[in-house]
C-alpha cells in the first residue's frame, strides 16, 4: 500500500503544474481575444451612393443590388420632376470568403456590363494589434455595349469597348454613430476623344454615414477629378442619402447629378452640374441571402 500511496503522490506532484500550466495558457489566449476588438458595420450596405463602401459580403452570401436613379428634377411638371425617365442597374454580390467579395451587373444608361473583385486588406481594430482603419481593394472590368456595331466608326474595335477600374477603399468608423471613408481611384479606358480627356483618369472621393437612429443614417459622397482636361464637359460627382434598415433589406433614398451607375460612367462621364440644379432622384435595395448554413 506503502508503494501505492507513494505512485499516487507522484502522479500528482507532477501533473499539477501541467494542470496549472494549461488554466494559465488557457487565460492569456481569453486575454489576447479580448484584448482585440474589431470594428464592425463601418457601414451598412456594400454601397455609399454611387461607389462602393469598404464593406464586403460574408462568406456564401449573395446579394441582389437594385439601382434606379429617375431624371433630372429640375426636368419639371412636364417629366414629372424627372420620375418619367428611368436609369437602372442590376448587380449580384457573393462573398467567397468573408474578406473576398465577387459582382456583377448591368447599367441600363449606356447598355453597360461590368464586374469587379473586392478584397479587405486590413480590418480597424483595437487592442494589441491595433490598426486605425479599414482598407479594401477594388479591381473591376465594364464594357460598354452602346453604340451598336453597326453606328461605330471606322477602326474602332470591341476592344476600344472596355474600361477599368482600380480603387483603394480606406474607412475609420469613429463611433457607433459617424464613420468617414476616403477612394483614390484610378480609371482607364482603352478609347477617348483625347481633346476631351485622357485614357488614365485619377479621382479622389470622400464619402461618409452619421446615424441618425438605429436604423436610419445619412450618407454622403462627392469625386474630385485630379487630372481633368480644360474642355472636359464632365462635372464632378457629388450625392446625398438616407440609408433605411429593414432586416435583411437595405434601402437608400439617394439625390446625385448622375445617371451612371458604374464607375467609369459616374466618375468620368456626369452631365449634371449639382449646383444648377441637375439632381437625380433615386434609390438602392439590397436583399441578401445566405447561400450556405452557417455553421
Amino acid at each position: 500500500m506503502n508503494k501505492i500511496h507513494l505512485l499516487c503522490c507522484l502522479i500528482l506532484f507532477y501533473s499539477a503544474p501541467l494542470v496549472a500550466q494549461e488554466d494559465l495558457l488557457k487565460e492569456l489566449e481569453e486575454s489576447q481575444l479580448q484584448q482585440t476588438e474589431y470594428a464592425i458595420q463601418t457601414f451598412k450596405g456594400t454601397r455609399l451612393i454611387n461607389g462602393h463602401s469598404v464593406q464586403t459580403k460574408a462568406r456564401h452570401e449573395l446579394e441582389f443590388i437594385f439601382a434606379h436613379r429617375f431624371g433630372p428634377v429640375s426636368d419639371g411638371l412636364y417629366n414629372f420632376f424627372g420620375l418619367d425617365d428611368a436609369y437602372v442597374r442590376l448587380g449580384l454580390d457573393y462573398g467567397i470568403t468573408d474578406n473576398l467579395s465577387v459582382g456583377i451587373g448591368r447599367n441600363s444608361v449606356d447598355k453597360t456590363l461590368d464586374g469587379y473583385l473586392k478584397y479587405k486588406i486590413l480590418r480597424q481594430q483595437k487592442g494589441d494589434n491595433s490598426f486605425p482603419v479599414t482598407v479594401t481593394a477594388l479591381a473591376g472590368m465594364a464594357y460598354k455595349v452602346s453604340p451598336r456595331n453597326k453606328e461605330l466608326p471606322d477602326g474602332f474595335t470591341n476592344v476600344d469597348r472596355l474600361a477599368y477600374i482600380g480603387q483603394l477603399l480606406v474607412a475609420r468608423k469613429f463611433n457607433s454613430r459617424l464613420s468617414l471613408q476616403m477612394m483614390p481611384t484610378i480609371v482607364h479606358k482603352n478609347a477617348v476623344d483625347r481633346r476631351l480627356e485622357n485614357n488614365e483618369q485619377f479621382a479622389l472621393g470622400l464619402g461618409g454615414r452619421y446615424k441618425i437612429t438605429k436604423s436610419v443614417a445619412f450618407t454622403s459622397e462627392y469625386y474630385y477629378r485630379l487630372n481633368t482636361k480644360e474642355l472636359n464637359p464632365s462635372f464632378n460627382t457629388l450625392g446625398f442619402g438616407v440609408d433605411i434598415e429593414t432586416g435583411g433589406h437595405v434601402f437608400q433614398l439617394v439625390f446625385t447629378n448622375t445617371r451612371g451607375l458604374t464607375e467609369r460612367a459616374f466618375i468620368t462621364e456626369t452631365e449634371g452640374d449639382f449646383a444648377a440644379g441637375d439632381i437625380h432622384f433615386g434609390f438602392n435595395v439590397t436583399r441578401t441571402f445566405q447561400l450556405k448554413g452557417k455553421k
